[in-house]
């Protein structure tokens, strides 16, 4: 499969229900009024089934999300907007792979998030993505984007975790496996997916493997270097805190100046 998300988008939504979708848009939303508060166009590299992209959209930027999966896009476009909702325009949605993908626009600014950028695991697919960032932005424009931070993978080391999920259609299931790799500051986590059907009792295995790489701060700053942005900040994801030995997620941010 061209994508590791393929076989499981229906349980997507479902694996991610105790996310914290609305706050992390809040929080996005802090940090683009924060670093450039005259955005008012957002392109999302990696948005997955667009739970991030509405809620935006929301808040009144004109929001165009990209996906390499299918299904997952399948989702997003079937989203309604909430029934409150003030929504200037709907999110618009489009199938690509974030190393290679051009739109024929520029953007104010540019997010990527839930890890979108440690799914980049060569120096090549990282170096392409920031190209495709770049690409898109405007002048003052910003680039906004979290990942596995690698002082703190080295340190607390990746564990064996299992998750449990329900909902009234299925059971599932979810062990995951990491193996990490010294030299390549990669994570492969091994998922097998056990989801069970509750008016059949069967169930479906899925097994997958993730590659992901976690990044240190002096070779994003090179990153944004090369391709003419810079590093402006970086914070603990969600907390702002200062990164360090204990910060699994940060947020990074950086601009066209």
């Amino acid at each position: 499969a061209m994508s590791a998300f393929g076989s499981y988008s229906r349980y997507y939504d479902l694996l991610y229900k105790d996310k914290e979708y609305a706050k992390e848009a809040d929080y996005i939303h802090g940090l683009i009024q924060q670093y450039s508060p005259k955005t008012q166009t957002l392109l999302d590299l990696g948005c997955g089934t667009g739970k991030h992209d509405f809620l935006l959209a929301e808040k009144g930027y004109s929001v165009h999300g990209v996906d390499m999966s299918e299904t997952m896009l399948q989702e997003a476009k079937k989203r309604k907007p909430a029934k409150d909702s003030k929504l200037k325009s709907m999110p618009e949605f489009s199938q690509g792979d974030i190393r290679n993908f051009r739109l024929d626009k520029k953007f104010d600014a540019i997010i990527s998030l839930f890890h979108v950028m440690s799914y980049q695991v060569t120096n090549k697919d990282l170096t392409d993505a920031f190209q495709t960032a770049k690409h898109h932005l405007n002048d003052g424009g910003i680039f906004i984007f979290d990942c596995w931070y690698g002082p703190c993978v080295i340190t607390e080391k990746p564990l064996v975790k299992v998750k449990t999920l329900e909902d009234e259609k299925i059971k599932v299931l979810r062990i995951a496996e990491p193996a990490i790799f010294a030299n390549e500051n990669r994570v492969d986590v091994n998922y097998r997916i056990y989801i069970s059907d509750k008016s059949t009792n069967k169930t479906e295995e899925i097994n997958e493997t993730h590659h992901i790489r976690y990044l240190f701060k002096p070779e994003i700053e090179k990153q944004f270097e090369e391709t003419g942005m810079k590093l402006l900040h970086c914070e603990e994801w969600m907390t702002a805190g200062k990164p360090g030995f204990d910060t699994f997620g940060v947020c990074f941010i950086g601009g066209v100046q």
